[in-house]
């Protein structure tokens, strides 16, 4: 995946009403970073998403990526939308290069670009399999490497784990730290969760209530790589108390 440094330059949306949505949002993420995005409910995260996206057109601002204007592009990230959307009727194999074979990849090239991926995604075995065979850790190992077999500069992921519960998803917490660190994503994730926040980002922008602005950004200076074992020390603790302050508008 080339690097890609995604740089969110004053966004402004509203919706007819007018419902301002986003009041001038701004920030960046360096090539290989790790950013979450967290926000009180409503506040205009997914709005954002779908801007970065190119899924939606903002008023004012600009989404740049490596210094080039693509706003309104869509191919200058992959996304991977909270549901896991697998086709029932396909394999996993297939579900896995639907991306590439609308973006006209041949299917052939496809399916051997795809399966390069099963094994560090813990899913070599079940190239034939349907969806219903999965666990719900599976399906979404699935979803992900569907997104990123793409090959974009950046990744968006909304809220991918939350679906889960909550063995599993501090399991797949793990793994994406170890396969995000292998492979050297640029990722971008919107979440509820301060906990897996804190967890996986190198650091954490914090969005006001709406319409939403940066009401300040939390540097994660935990070492990596992470093991679940991080949550119970001080310094977590310490972040998380910072996390919950700042969204409470208290920082």
């Amino acid at each position: 995946m080339a690097d890609g440094k995604l740089a969110i330059d004053g966004l402004h949306k509203a919706f007819p009403g007018p419902l301002p949505v986003l009041d001038g949002v701004a920030f960046d993420v360096a090539p290989g970073e790790f950013v979450s995005l967290i926000g009180p409910s409503g506040c205009g995260k997914s709005t954002l998403f779908n801007v970065i996206a190119g899924l939606e057109t903002p008023d004012a601002g600009r989404v740049l990526v490596d210094g080039e204007d693509a706003t309104g592009r869509v191919d200058h990230v992959a996304y991977m939308p909270q549901r896991d959307l697998l086709f029932p009727w396909r394999t996993v194999l297939d579900n896995t290069t639907l991306g590439l074979e609308v973006a006209g990849v041949p299917k052939r090239e496809a399916r051997e670009r795809a399966r390069r991926l099963f094994e560090p995604f813990g899913l070599s075995g079940f190239e034939s399999a349907r969806p219903h065979e999965l666990s719900g850790g599976m399906r979404q190992r699935a979803a992900l490497l569907r997104t990123v077999v793409l090959d974009r500069p950046v990744l968006l992921l909304d809220e991918p784990f939350g679906a889960l519960d909550s063995l599993t998803r501090t399991d797949m917490q793990t793994w994406l730290e170890e396969v995000r660190a292998r492979f050297g994503w640029t990722v971008l994730l919107i979440t509820h969760d301060i906990r897996e926040a804190a967890f996986l980002s190198d650091r954490v922008v914090v969005l006001a209530p709406r319409p939403t602005r940066v009401r300040c950004e939390v540097t994660v200076d935990l070492p990596r790589p992470r093991q679940v074992e991080l949550i119970t020390s001080t310094r977590f603790a310490e972040i998380e108390a910072e996390l919950l302050a700042a969204l409470r508008g208290s920082s």
